[in-house]
């Protein structure tokens, strides 16, 4: 198998790759109706008469068969060509939302129908999550990761700016089944070019799954600063969702505007994003995982401001600066993990990953809609933000954490090719 690192000669930038350019452009596509949905989808739960007990239903229904199917999509992201697996997850992706769409605008979506599609929605996500990952290192060479990664997001961050805000006037003028025809369409139209990708498959290893699952389960044991990382993820995650995507539009409905401020508060964090993308094209820290760990804490800002009902204008400066962590805790996260992990293990190692920090996202929704039944709304607002920031504090004591370091040269792959054994004290600085 052929990656962007061992094929000489190496562009001086990620755009002057052909494959990266349609890879960009297929993300960048896709973000156009990935922007609207989320909101397009809790409305589509209230418009039908539901409330927070019901919208937590639909997106945990969401999340299940992401934790349930990612593990078999690293496997097959470890043996097939990832771009098809890319183009194959997409188009069902795009069936799923066709039909949601036309059942919201039919009036006849219940919460069950729209969780049906979201569980489809869920599996096309198993099986693309852990390919994108791993397709991003065989397109580009190591040196260049940290740049791909933020030059990836640029364009998909800018579409958010405006992307909910579009969405808050298209539902309240025409429904959240336009908006989910969008997606739809976008999901397609992302699909036909990533079917033009040609990625070859990783070199697969001569034994069955079973084998590769308990490799890939040795190989992720082996790194302390993988599984802690994961580890953290899982309740910091959980709070982060549970309290923004599922309280977050209750608390709007109940003590702001609506759909309208929502769409607001949702293009201010895409405004942080954005601005948190052109942070991570200057700016390059040595300390990849703790830089990652740190501006993940800034996910605590807007739900301390919702939940001590700040001010509108309050609550999108602290959505602003959420959206910078998030973005460069994102792109310092990403370049770790495909430097320090080889390409032939990154959709196993993605997957493990993928699978520890989705773990608690079911509970955390049904457990903060039953908490907001008998709590202020507010209160679990705040409860979510100090759950955040214990969590990223506490992870920030692991000294692993501090010893994954960027990787500047190709030569300096080997090493940390090395560390995939049982040996947890020797990670490449």
């Amino acid at each position: 198998m052929k990656t962007a690192a061992e094929s000489p000669p190496t562009p001086r930038t990620p755009l002057r790759t052909a494959a990266f350019r349609r890879f960009m452009s297929a993300n960048l596509v896709s973000a156009t109706g990935s922007a609207m949905a989320p909101l397009a989808l809790a409305y589509s739960v209230i418009e039908q008469g539901g409330g927070a007990g019901s919208l937590g239903l639909v997106l945990a229904t969401n999340t299940v068969p992401t934790i349930v199917f990612l593990l078999a999509g690293g496997v097959f992201a470890d043996r097939l060509p990832r771009s098809r697996i890319l183009f194959l997850g997409n188009l069902l992706a795009a069936a799923a939302q066709g039909v949601l769409a036309v059942t919201v605008a039919t009036g006849q979506a219940t919460t069950a129908t729209i969780a049906l599609c979201g569980l489809a929605s869920g599996t096309a996500a198993s099986f693309t999550g852990p390919a994108a990952q791993g397709a991003l290192a065989q397109i580009v060479p190591v040196e260049h990761l940290q740049r791909a990664n933020a030059l990836l997001r640029l364009p998909t961050n800018a579409v958010k700016v405006l992307g909910p805000v579009a969405g808050g006037l298209v539902v309240a003028a025409g429904g959240a089944a336009c908006a989910l025809a969008w997606d739809a369409v976008t999901f397609a139209v992302a699909a036909v070019l990533l079917l033009g990708l040609r990625l070859d498959a990783p070199v697969a290893a001569p034994a069955g799954v079973l084998a590769d699952l308990r490799a890939g389960w040795t190989a992720f044991w082996s790194r302390t600063w993988l599984w802690t990382y994961t580890a953290a993820g899982t309740v910091l995650v959980a709070a982060w969702l549970a309290g923004f995507q599922l309280l977050g539009p209750v608390d709007a409905a109940e003590h702001y505007a609506g759909a309208r401020d929502w769409g607001l508060i949702q293009a201010a964090l895409a405004c942080g994003l954005l601005a948190g993308t052109l942070v991570c094209l200057r700016w390059k820290p040595r300390r990849l995982l703790a830089c990652a760990v740190v501006s993940s804490g800034a996910l605590a800002l807007p739900l301390t401001a919702m939940g001590w009902g700040l001010p509108l204008p309050a609550v999108l400066a602290a959505a602003v600066l959420a959206g910078v962590g998030l973005d460069i805790s994102i792109v310092a996260w990403s370049t770790a993990f495909q430097q320090h992990v080889p390409t032939a293990e990154q959709g196993r190692m993605g997957a493990l990953n993928g699978i520890g920090e989705r773990l608690a996202i079911p509970l955390g929704y049904l457990v903060t809609a039953l908490a907001a039944h008998v709590w202020d709304t507010r209160a679990v607002l705040l409860a979510c933000a100090v759950l955040v920031v214990v969590t990223a504090v506490l992870n920030l004591c692991v000294p692993d954490v501090h010893r994954v370091d960027r990787v500047d040269r190709v030569d300096r792959v080997e090493p940390v090719d090395r560390v995939i054994g049982n040996d947890r004290s020797k990670i490449t600085s």
